[in-house]
């Protein structure tokens, strides 16, 4: 596996155009396109990516597998007391075949190099086969948050950690 970081605009721009691809495969089952539309432009278009990476302690990574295949993305941020997994994306053609706990033992790398105790994210409550990755791979959920994203839309999540 290669993890390379997003850093230049192009990078930035591929992101954006990846995360657009992966989210209209992944979130029909659950989101409206409306909502998937609303949420791309808010949280993973090319402005949005950008203000993260400047503003917010995120760092992206593109995911490639040993093919050179491009098979996903995530973002972290780093927070005081912990590391937040913000985004873990796979597209569709690549999940379910082991990637998922390769990616997560990277994030444990990251996790350890800015010496945090913990990894936390958070994950749609109607997500269920990702809830069940998460646990598997050992986190727990530790609360839920009902947030107002703006134009009438909401995110519903449980708040899961693992402990390092």
């Amino acid at each position: 596996m290669k993890y390379t970081e997003i850093k230049t605009a192009e990078d930035i721009k591929y992101l954006s155009k990846l995360a657009y691809h992966i989210w209209h495969e992944y979130w029909p089952c659950i989101l409206s396109d409306e909502q998937i539309n609303y949420m791309l432009n808010k949280f993973q278009s090319e402005n949005a990516i950008k203000q993260q990476l400047e503003f917010e302690n995120y760092i992206y990574y593109i995911i490639q597998d040993d093919k050179k295949n491009d098979i996903g993305y995530f973002g972290i941020s780093i927070k005081d007391n912990y590391l937040f997994l913000s985004k873990l994306y796979i597209t569709q053609e690549f999940r379910h075949k082991g990637y998922g706990k390769q990616i997560f033992e990277k994030i444990i790398e990251l996790t350890k190099k800015y010496s945090k105790p913990s990894i936390r994210l958070t994950v749609n409550k109607y997500n269920s086969n990702t809830i069940k990755a998460y646990i598997k791979w050992g986190f727990k959920t530790i609360d839920s948050v009902v947030s107002d994203i703006g134009s009438g839309f909401v995110m519903d999540d449980y708040i899961m950690e693992y402990q390092l």
